[in-house]
């Protein structure tokens, strides 16, 4: 499995925007061949700063299948004017894993 990480950073001012049009673009990227699953986390210290981690099979199928295919087009005219600066993608392997996840939410 590969872990896609981008921190997202917005304009001032339109995170409202900015969810409502993630919503939509979540379906685009969740009916990708290869896709396992994503996340989008809002920044406690930063307003306009957002987290997305995207699950895949293979980094082929980020780097090619889905940058390479028609929806990625759609999937940037939802969201990439809302950036700034635009943001770096990484891509990460599991090296280890440890978890004593009770419950999400808690503050």
């Amino acid at each position: 499995m590969i872990l896609e990480v981008a921190i997202l950073n917005l304009k001032p001012g339109v995170a409202a925007d900015f969810e409502a049009d993630f919503a939509v673009a979540s379906k685009i990227i969740a009916a990708m061949p290869g896709y396992i699953s994503h996340e989008l986390q809002h920044c406690v210290e930063n307003r306009d700063r957002y987290l997305l981690l995207v699950c895949w099979e293979r980094l082929e199928d980020h780097t090619i299948g889905f940058r390479g295919s028609p929806q990625y087009q759609e999937w940037r005219d939802l969201l990439d004017h809302f950036y700034d600066p635009f943001p770096t993608v990484e891509h990460y392997q599991m090296v280890s894993e440890n978890s004593k996840i009770v419950g999400r939410g808690n503050s």
